[in-house]
């Protein structure tokens, strides 16, 4: 039970048992440029590849401390599938950078700086046993919390980006990003589940909320900025908040406006994530999804 005397209410008919699907892409005939004729949309997409195997090895790495605290049989289920289902993103995600290395753009450089975020910065402290060793294990429960929330959007947006069916963007990587999306649909109560029973305090969410916020947006621009400062194939090009607004408005990246309608959203009291996006369209596609039932996508 959650500490709080208004815990939100689920929306029971959202939940479902959650399990890691074992899953394979092929890269071989992805291009650099996997949407055609928009390499902005394609890098900012790509960084998801620069941060998730990061983030989701240290989503399950705070998980698996934060098990022995959990008194509910159902919500450790959850738990455990949703550990499984990260552990196998950041596999999928890990699996990209090599090929984008072999087309000619590296992106060791900006990895490593997501490492040491997740590995030093947002990693174990040497802390004694007690409230500041509990603290900082609560503290980083509600930023997965908050960060999920946005992952969730994400997933709920790309399985609804027809566009990019309509601009021809390449069907394993549409597959991939489709999969994982998926998933997070289909996991998006159970990292904030947690928070509110491990915890639930409004005061830490919100500013985790706004932690994490900020942290997202610095990494995404930066991550964006780095892939068309690198590309091969296009020199001397730049990353602008431009082609960020146009892009959104074409339907080949979330809209600015749906992205700050996301805010209130989590921050209200009676805030529940499976109030958000469709558990039916996420279990369909994965359903129908190549990569996902253990061949390539052709």
């Amino acid at each position: 039970m959650s500490n709080t005397p208004h815990a939100p209410a689920p929306v029971a008919s959202e939940h479902i048992e959650l399990k890691a699907r074992n899953v394979s892409f092929g890269w071989e005939d992805t291009p650099l440029h996997w949407l055609p004729g928009d390499p902005f949309a394609t890098h900012t997409i790509n960084v998801l590849h620069l941060l998730l195997p990061a983030g989701e090895r240290w989503f399950v790495h705070v998980y698996k401390q934060v098990l022995p605290y959990v008194k509910d049989e159902q919500l450790r289920a959850d738990v455990v599938g949703f550990i499984g289902q990260e552990a196998m993103h950041a596999a999928a995600h890990d699996d990209v950078l090599p090929h984008l290395k072999r087309l000619g753009l590296d992106p060791t450089p900006y990895t490593a700086q997501v490492d040491w975020l997740f590995e030093k910065l947002l990693g174990d402290r040497t802390l004694p046993p007690g409230k500041a060793r509990h603290w900082w294990l609560m503290e980083r429960v509600a930023l997965i919390a908050a960060i999920e929330h946005y992952t969730a959007f994400l997933g709920d947006w790309v399985l609804n980006a027809d566009e990019l069916d309509r601009r021809g963007a390449d069907p394993v990587m549409l597959d991939l990003l489709r999969w994982h999306g998926a998933e997070e649909v289909e996991h998006r109560s159970v990292a904030f589940d947690l928070f509110m029973h491990v915890d639930g305090g409004y005061h830490r969410r919100a500013r985790t909320w706004a932690t994490a916020f900020t942290a997202l947006v610095f990494l995404w621009q930066r991550g964006a900025r780095f892939f068309m400062e690198n590309d091969p194939e296009l020199p001397a090009a730049k990353a602008s908040l431009g082609q960020f607004f146009r892009a959104g408005r074409q339907g080949t990246l979330p809209s600015a406006g749906a992205m700050l309608k996301s805010i209130p959203t989590y921050l209200s009291r009676s805030y529940h994530p499976s109030q958000e996006g469709s558990t039916a369209q996420a279990v369909a596609y994965l359903a129908s999804s190549p990569g996902a039932n253990g061949g390539a996508t052709a």
